[in-house]
C-alpha cells in the first residue's frame, strides 16, 4: 500500500467536504494526497518555475507577514524586497480560486508563499511544535518550502480584510480549520474561502484555517534560495 502524504506532515482536511463537516459534527480527517486528475509524473519545466504572484495575477493582494515584523517573532525573516513567489502550476490554481472569489465580491490576500528555508529554520527554533511549524529537517520540510502552499484571507472590493475566525498565525484551538465558533458571518467567510480554494485544487491544514497546499504538492521538491533567485530573475 503507497503511503499517502499530508500537508506538511501534519493532519489535513479535505475542504471539500466541509460544509458537509460542519452541518453534521461529524468528525473528518482526511490526507493531503494529490488529485487522481493530475499527472502523477514529472511536473513540466513551466509548471515547476517559480513566479510572483502579483505578476500573474495583480488583483490578488500580497502582504507577506514574515516580510516585516507584523509576525510572532516580532521580527523581518525575508530578504529586503523579496516577492510573494510560487510555483507556475500552483499559481493558475490561485488564480482559479481568484475568479471564483471575484464573482462573490471578495478576493485573496496572500500572507505567505514560498518561503526560504533560513525562515523556516527560525520559525521552527520559535515554536519547535510541529502542530504549527513543520521541522525544515524532518525530511519533508514545510509545503511553503517547496513554493506548494499558501497563507490566504479574504478581502473586500476595497481590498480590507473581512472578518475571519482568527488572526494570522494564531496558535489555539481558535484558529482550527473546522470553525466552532456563534458569528455567521466569520462561518459564511470561511466556508467561501474553503470552497474556492477546494474547488481549485487546494487542501486545508486541520490546525490554521489559512494555510492550503496544492493536491499535487509531492511533484514539487525542496529548493534552494539561491535557485528560486536565479529562477526569477530569468522570468
Amino acid at each position: 500500500m503507497t503511503q499517502r502524504p499530508n500537508c506538511d506532515r501534519r493532519s489535513a482536511l479535505n475542504i471539500r467536504t466541509l460544509p458537509a463537516y460542519l452541518l453534521l459534527g461529524t468528525l473528518l480527517v482526511a490526507f493531503c494526497v494529490p488529485s487522481a486528475t493530475h499527472a502523477q509524473g514529472p511536473v513540466p519545466a513551466t509548471n515547476s518555475d517559480f513566479v510572483e504572484i502579483k505578476r500573474i495575477d495583480p488583483s490578488i493582494v500580497i502582504d507577506l507577514r514574515y516580510a516585516g515584523s507584523n509576525n510572532f517573532t516580532r521580527k523581518p525573516l525575508y530578504p529586503p524586497g523579496m516577492p510573494a513567489l510560487i510555483r507556475y502550476g500552483v499559481a493558475q490554481r490561485l488564480i482559479a480560486a481568484q475568479k471564483y472569489l471575484k464573482a462573490h465580491g471578495l478576493g485573496l490576500k496572500v500572507w505567505d508563499a514560498y518561503r526560504p528555508k533560513t525562515a523556516q529554520e527560525q520559525l521552527w527554533e520559535a515554536t519547535k511544535n510541529n502542530s504549527y511549524v513543520a521541522d525544515p529537517k524532518d525530511g519533508i520540510g514545510s509545503m511553503h518550502m517547496r513554493g506548494a502552499a499558501v497563507d490566504v484571507t479574504l478581502v473586500d472590493q476595497k481590498g480590507n480584510e473581512v472578518p475571519m475566525p482568527t488572526a494570522f498565525d494564531n496558535f489555539t484551538p481558535a484558529a482550527m480549520i473546522t470553525y466552532q465558533g456563534p458569528n455567521l458571518v466569520v462561518r459564511s467567510n470561511l466556508l467561501l474561502l474553503q470552497k474556492a480554494m477546494a474547488r481549485a485544487g487546494f487542501y486545508g491544514l486541520r490546525t490554521e484555517w489559512w494555510h492550503f497546499c496544492a493536491g499535487d504538492w509531492t511533484l514539487y521538491p525542496p529548493v534552494a534560495e539561491i535557485q528560486v533567485q536565479a529562477q526569477t530573475r530569468s522570468n
